[in-house]
């Protein structure tokens, strides 16, 4: 059994009430968008084990840590990380490419800031998009997952909501 918690879209801002959403959590995926490599650092010294990919945004001090692409398993499932890609409806044709040739159970993605959990039927995964847990964007609320992985199961997904306070937008 493991505990996940999934973020995107920091923009080099690490809220301390999202740390402790995600306490107790074995992993922490960041689906891009890092910000800083400070971000990245505190992730790691924090958490148990990170996984992380890199975003648009993104400069060569994280990207240098980090790939564009995640791929592996965990209790039983084949989970694939990318910054960038659509959604079901309307796939980025490289997640599109990623989604055929890695066939992935779980698809986590970012960069859209918007919050989006759904089962793609047609290619047999689930999508999961955390929004954004940083401070720039359009996003008026701060938001992350955690859930639990049990020998392939995935159960007790929670959303966290954070209220983002100072401007909006870039």
């Amino acid at each position: 059994m493991k505990r996940i918690g999934i973020l995107s879209d920091t923009h080099g801002n690490l809220d301390s009430k999202i740390i402790e959403f995600l306490s107790g959590c074995d992993e922490v995926w960041h689906a891009g968008d890092i910000g800083n490599i400070d971000v990245l650092t505190d992730l790691r010294s924090i958490f148990p084990k990170v996984r992380a990919v890199f975003g648009n945004i993104d400069g060569w001090d994280v990207r240098s840590e980090v790939p564009e692409i995640e791929t592996f398993e965990i209790e039983g499932k084949r989970v694939a990380i990318k910054h960038i890609c659509g959604n079901p409806k309307r796939y980025d044709p490289s997640a599109r490419s990623l989604i055929a040739e890695y066939k992935p159970h779980i698809l986590v993605c970012g960069h859209s800031h918007i919050l989006r959990v759904e089962y793609d039927k047609k290619n047999n995964m689930l999508f999961i998009n955390p929004g954004a847990a940083g401070n720039s964007g359009f996003h008026k609320v701060k938001t992350a997952i955690r859930f639990v992985m049990d020998s392939g199961d995935l159960r007790d997904l929670e959303v966290f909501e954070l209220p983002r306070k100072g401007r909006m937008g870039y």
